[in-house]
């Protein structure tokens, strides 16, 4: 079975091909600048990439393109399209829906429901999957929610202080997101442990980050919300944030609650902190190595989230015994890494200071010999997570 499994924006298309016979990842490509004159598709096989750019007025259009290049005679790597069994999407935010579901209209219904908790990632997910399904009906669509992974966190840890009523009729809870990422850590750290009860925290740090408890491979806590939104301070997204501000903010500024929101999600987070410098980790790096003093206070605010985080979870848990940093930012960025972990050593979290530092790529232990907690850098893999449960769904 081969599986396509797409990674969506509101003007591109980007996917990777996989053969589930034995995973292998047959190529990669995409499409940009979606709607353009002059949109930019591009594919690589076996390390070799040709582009073109040409025509895509849709995302179904992008689809084509894309299995053109894939089924090209000379540098293609299927005979024909239908080898394709199925698209697989990581899907954010289906609220009431969740788990791993063949896209439906009752599907699509409800993440539409959850596009305002959503708005950067449901809206395009919903009208590309609407639109392939009408002009590729001959391919199924699955889509593998990011709330999935973290139904099994106790109820809670899940419930906010709000009208019961809230959150039994409007889904207003703790939903948690970045599934397919921890949901590839929990998997991956019991394979390289070899123990299925091992208690693992998962730092998926990047651009968009969250920390998750894992007990037995099951997500039992978390840091994300009701939205993607939530949690830890984002690239330029708010993360964590008192709403009883709103009204004030608005009074001052003179602002509507839309506008309000709007500057929430594009200028909080890093950029915010930073006074506009980057949302970049690199450039806020730099720039407080050399003496900017708000890039300096975004790494702070930053590394601080994510170690008060990191102690909820630690006493959710009872015990730590993989602490494990993935994500860009948490596989590349050593001074980050020694910042959450520093002074923790009376917890069993022993920090390997030149470990930390090579500039390798790949998993790798970073804990010293003596440290009771190993810590790990592990790359993470989402969309083979999304194409086994793609694979899964349409066996049963």
């Amino acid at each position: 079975m081969k599986v396509l499994v797409a990674n969506l924006g509101s003007t591109s298309f980007k996917y990777r091909l996989f053969d589930m016979t034995d995973e292998r990842q047959l190529a990669r490509g995409g499409v940009e600048r979606i709607g353009s004159s002059e949109s930019q598709c591009f594919v690589e096989i076996a390390g070799r990439r040709s582009e073109l750019i040409t025509q895509a007025p849709d995302h179904a259009a992008a689809v084509k393109l894309c299995l053109q290049q894939l089924t090209d005679p000379e540098s293609g790597c299927l005979k024909q399209a239908d080898e394709v069994a199925a698209i697989g999407f990581k899907a954010v935010h289906g609220g009431r829906i969740s788990g791993v579901q063949r896209v439906t209209p009752e599907v699509l219904a409800a993440m539409e429901e959850m596009s305002l908790a959503a708005p950067a990632h449901n809206p395009p997910y919903i009208a590309a999957m609407r639109l392939l399904g009408e002009q590729l009906p001959d391919i199924p669509l699955v889509a593998a929610f990011e709330t999935g992974f973290h139904a099994t966190i106790p109820e809670a840890r899940k419930r906010y202080a709000i009208p019961t009523e809230w959150a039994d009729k409007y889904q207003v809870k703790r939903w948690g997101f970045h599934g397919a990422s921890h949901r590839f850590i929990a998997e991956r750290t019991a394979e390289l442990a070899q123990r299925d009860d091992l208690k693992v925290i998962s730092c998926h740090l990047g651009g968009s980050s969250s920390l998750t408890a894992i007990d037995s491979r099951k997500s039992v806590g978390t840091t994300m919300g009701m939205s993607p939104q939530s949690g830890l301070p984002q690239n330029n997204r708010v993360g964590d944030f008192d709403i009883y501000s709103l009204p004030l903010l608005m009074q001052a500024t003179g602002k509507t609650l839309e506008e309000t929101l709007e500057t929430l999600a594009s200028q909080g987070g890093l950029y915010g902190l930073s006074g506009g410098l980057s949302s970049d980790m690199r450039d806020l790096e730099q720039a407080a190595g050399e003496g900017n003093q708000l890039a300096q206070l975004a790494l702070d605010v930053y590394v601080s989230e994510i170690r008060r985080y990191l102690g909820g979870l630690l006493i959710e848990l009872g015990r730590l015994d993989w602490l494990v940093f993935t994500g860009g930012i948490g596989e590349n960025g050593a001074e980050i890494r020694e910042s959450v972990c520093r002074n923790l050593a009376d917890f069993g979290i022993e920090l390997d200071q030149a470990a930390n530092q090579e500039k390798s790529s790949g998993e790798r232990k970073i804990s010293t010999p003596g440290s009771r907690v190993e810590i790990w850098v592990v790359p993470t893999n989402e969309e083979i997570v999304v194409a086994r449960q793609t694979q899964q769904c349409l066996t049963g």
